[in-house]
């Protein structure tokens, strides 16, 4: 049986397109937001909703690459910067050509680290993101 909340596909990654690798990784960011809303205690559904579109939305992500890029590898800068580079056919009203183009960097980036298996790292760069909003405990 298949594992699909946790794969490992190291040398096959190859052969997954970077807009590929962007698909994956918007809902795997979209996925750590959501959890991440509800363990700060964000309850409604509209509390969840807004605070889900305030992170995921192309200007959001575009502001995170910010705060992370500093801290890529060269590898992951590489990432980065193809999905950043990749031809995308619409860009969303609510943002920029540049901010679309940043946060399907970003994506990839996450789409990338996810199929590896690298959990650890999306949880460093993903804190990274999130770090001016932490509730302190």
């Amino acid at each position: 049986m298949s594992d699909y909340l946790r794969p490992n596909f190291s040398g096959e990654l190859r052969g997954i397109s970077v807009l590929g690798l962007a698909h994956v990784g918007d809902a795997v960011f979209e996925l750590m937001v959501r959890t991440w809303l509800c363990q700060q205690g964000t309850s409604t559904a509209k509390q969840l909703h807004g605070g889900t579109v305030a992170y995921v939305s192309a200007k959001a992500q575009a502001e995170a690459a910010d705060r992370v890029l500093p801290k890529l590898s060269e590898e992951e800068m590489t990432l980065f910067k193809r999905g950043r580079n990749a031809h995308a056919n619409t860009v969303p009203r609510a943002s920029t050509y540049e901010e679309y183009h940043i946060a399907t960097g970003i994506e990839a980036l996450f789409g990338y680290l996810y199929l590896k298996g690298d959990t650890d790292r999306l949880s460093e760069l993903f804190d990274i993101i999130i770090e001016r909003n932490k509730v302190v405990t």
